[in-house]
């Protein structure tokens, strides 16, 4: 409601998060223990912002494979479509 207070919101609403506790602080564990969340909060970016070009530049295109090769390079989890270059790549290398 306009003018409200946030104390009179939270009277009328509740309260979203609990206040913590001494309970809650005892379990607390510190972020070192979560690696992977402490590196993906230092590489954080803000939205939309991109970061340096690492590579050379590649080229967008739609590409239709097998259902079975897309699954495949999927299942071995983030940077598949990478992967899926490196592959054609090295082809290339092989075959020119």
């Amino acid at each position: 409601m306009p003018g409200e207070s946030l104390d009179d919101f939270e009277k009328r609403v509740g309260d979203d998060i609990p206040e913590a506790t001494d309970a809650d602080f005892a379990r607390a564990r510190p972020i070192s223990d979560f690696p992977d969340l402490l590196e993906a909060l230092n590489n954080a970016r803000a939205r939309g912002q991109r970061g340096a070009q690492k590579s050379e530049v590649k080229d967008r295109i739609g590409l239709r494979l097998d259902h079975t090769i897309v699954e495949h390079f999927r299942a071995t989890g983030p940077g598949w479509q990478s992967r899926i270059n490196d592959v054609l790549a090295e082809h290339i290398k092989k075959h020119s």
